[in-house]
């Protein structure tokens, strides 16, 4: 049997600071090893579900959506979401403008309000492409912005996060924050999509008989 061999690779500049400075804590008993893998695992396992209420709230209480677009870290403290050390702007989509949100340097973004980050955000094609031409960016997500609307793409950074606040759909008149809310994914609070309504299933035709 052929034995397998692996590949070493070396830690990069960030996986080594990460990597000392967690062990430096460990040994200084700042925190645990199982603190720290309870944290990740929390972080993992989040999604959209606290960007999308904050979509919701803001569809349904205008006065909520001005303060959501004024300042954006102190509307989410406002429904129970911390957004510590960095400052959080709420860019709105609206009919004449289309909002996407990119990071050309990594991959920031506001993992506390949408989870962890899709691997096609933090890669390059979509890191350099993205501020170049978007609009063919989005048409291959599948989101075909028409010319007449224009396209702002804002880069996030190591201080600053965006989120997108995209436009509510046509026929939810009367619709409670939760639906709402299971209408916005994590691509549209990116941008690279727009909330839908669900597609209702066509009734089979009875047969002849």
């Amino acid at each position: 049997m052929k034995q397998e061999t692996g590949r070493y690779e070396p830690y990069n500049y960030f996986q080594l600071m990460e990597v000392s400075l967690r062990e430096l804590l460990v040994e200084k008993g700042i925190v645990t090893e199982d603190a720290i893998a309870g944290a990740m695992a929390v972080m993992r396992a989040r999604g959209p579900e606290r960007g999308a209420a904050m979509v919701a709230r803001a569809w349904t209480d205008p006065a909520y959506k001005a303060r959501l677009l004024e300042n954006g870290s102190r509307a989410a403290e406002e429904l129970g979401f911390e957004v510590p050390g960095l400052r959080l702007i709420v860019v709105e989509n609206t009919p004449e403008t289309h909002n996407a949100i990119v990071c050309t340097l990594c991959s920031c973004y506001p993992r506390i309000l949408l989870g962890l980050p899709p691997e096609w955000y933090k890669s390059k094609p979509y890191r350099s492409r993205m501020v170049r031409e978007p609009r063919k960016v989005l048409a291959e997500f599948g989101l075909k912005v028409p010319a007449k609307v224009q396209i702002r793409v804002h880069d996030s950074n190591a201080d600053m996060r965006y989120m997108v606040l995209p436009m509510r759909p046509a026929g939810t008149g009367g619709w409670d924050e939760a639906r709402l809310a299971g209408l916005v994914t994590r691509d549209c609070l990116i941008g690279v999509a727009v909330p839908t309504l669900p597609k209702i299933p066509k009734k089979p035709k009875p047969r002849k008989s």
